[in-house]
């Protein structure tokens, strides 16, 4: 009985986590498009003993004809894209 319980509360918490928002102005718009400059105050913010730390020069980069705050922009999100692929692997595989 205890087992039943303990499963039904874990599929009512789950659900309520993909349950839209009530509130529109919750939501936050993010900008993902950032300049050098941007990653390097960031940087130096959230780590101040290593601060800006880019040894193949991916930060000066320009895929594809595109603007250096778009690459800059793909390479956040692919990155984020990645470590939730490996998460998921990590978690699947283990």
């Amino acid at each position: 009985m205890k087992f039943v319980a303990a499963i039904a509360l874990a599929l009512a918490a789950t659900a309520s986590a993909f349950a839209p928002s009530k509130d529109a102005s919750a939501r936050a718009s993010v900008a993902v498009q950032e300049t050098v400059a941007d990653l390097e105050v960031l940087a130096k913010k959230l780590n101040p003993v290593i601060g800006f730390y880019d040894p193949i020069n991916l930060s000066a980069a320009e895929f594809w004809g595109t603007s250096n705050e778009s690459t800059i922009g793909f390479l956040r999100h692919a990155e984020i894209k990645h470590g939730r692929v490996a998460m998921f692997a990590f978690v699947g595989y283990s």
